[in-house]
């Protein structure tokens, strides 16, 4: 069974900073491409950013040059910066990843997200 847990999350004043992390676990799974989404209540789940086991990263277009994507893979953890951080990113930040078994194969799994909450 895969796990993502999330951690990290809290309240920041406009301007400030936080790290989340992300650990995932399975056993007879492998990883590859683990990412960030947010999610306000009632909007549909925005990419915040992504990395692969190779390091190849992607970021959303309005956290570009703010947050940072990071990825520890002897611990399948990965790690978002976050700068600079606006009231309006208010928002649950689930992390997402995409693990193989040889059973199931290539299947996406969420956790179950940490709560950032900005202060105005």
């Amino acid at each position: 069974q895969v796990q993502l847990v999330e951690s990290g999350g809290g309240l920041v004043q406009p301007g400030g900073s936080l790290r989340l992390s992300c650990g995932a676990s399975g056993s007879g799974f492998t990883f590859n491409a683990m990412g960030w989404y947010r999610q306000t209540s009632g909007d549909q789940r925005e990419l915040v950013a992504s990395i692969t086991k190779g390091g190849t990263i992607g970021y959303g277009d309005s956290v570009k040059g703010r947050f940072t994507i990071s990825r520890d893979n002897a611990k399948t953890t990965i790690y978002l910066q976050m700068n600079s951080l606006q009231p309006e990113e208010t928002a649950g930040y689930y992390c997402k990843g995409a693990a193989m078994s040889a059973s199931l194969g290539w299947e996406e799994y969420w956790g179950q997200g940490t709560q950032v909450t900005g202060s105005s």
